[in-house]
């Protein structure tokens, strides 16, 4: 078995285990963990399928930004409380039954399919031409637009931990 496979199969086993283990665990703090796993796995598989700007998009975006900001909002709530911030579990039958229609449904798609005969198939080197420009574009007309947004993103995760923070002080001077 060659090591593109076998990363392509980890990819998928660890993106697949991390979404179980979010839909089954009753912890959100560890379900935020898993759904960090959980967005790598995916960005794994987005460049195999030669998506790389997408997989290293998500990563800075879903993970760098949206689930850090999301940690530590779980771990100051929690801390505040002084109790763990746990979820129940609610119509788990339907999920599961909902879940398992759609997944059917995917499978059946895909193979009913014939993805070789679309037309962006054959245009392979062109979209690689089109994304080249792209980064290209984006480095050097959009720069400026590109690091405000960067900026803006940090500045919104140092306001969290700053109102946090202030959580924090006000519950303890009213315990």
């Amino acid at each position: 078995m060659e090591l593109e496979t076998i990363l392509f199969y980890f990819f998928a086993a660890l993106t697949g285990c991390s979404v179980l283990f979010v839909a089954i665990t009753k912890n959100i703090l560890y379900a935020a963990f898993a759904l960090i796993l959980t967005f790598i796995g995916v960005a794994g598989l987005f460049v195999f399928l030669g998506a790389e700007f997408i997989a290293i998009t998500q990563i800075l975006v879903y993970v760098g930004g949206i689930l850090i900001l999301l940690v530590f909002g779980v771990m100051f709530t929690q801390r505040l409380k002084g109790q763990r911030v746990q979820t129940g579990r609610y119509q788990l039958l339907l999920g599961f039954l909902t879940a398992s229609g759609l997944l059917g449904l995917l499978i059946q798609t895909i193979h009913k399919g014939s993805f070789s005969q679309l037309p962006w198939v054959d245009q392979e080197h062109t979209q690689q031409v089109e994304l080249s420009s792209f980064g290209l574009s984006l480095m050097t007309d959009y720069v400026l637009a590109f690091e405000v947004i960067g900026i803006l993103l940090l500045l919104a995760l140092i306001g969290a931990v700053r109102v946090a923070g202030n959580a924090r002080k006000e519950g303890a001077d009213a315990a």
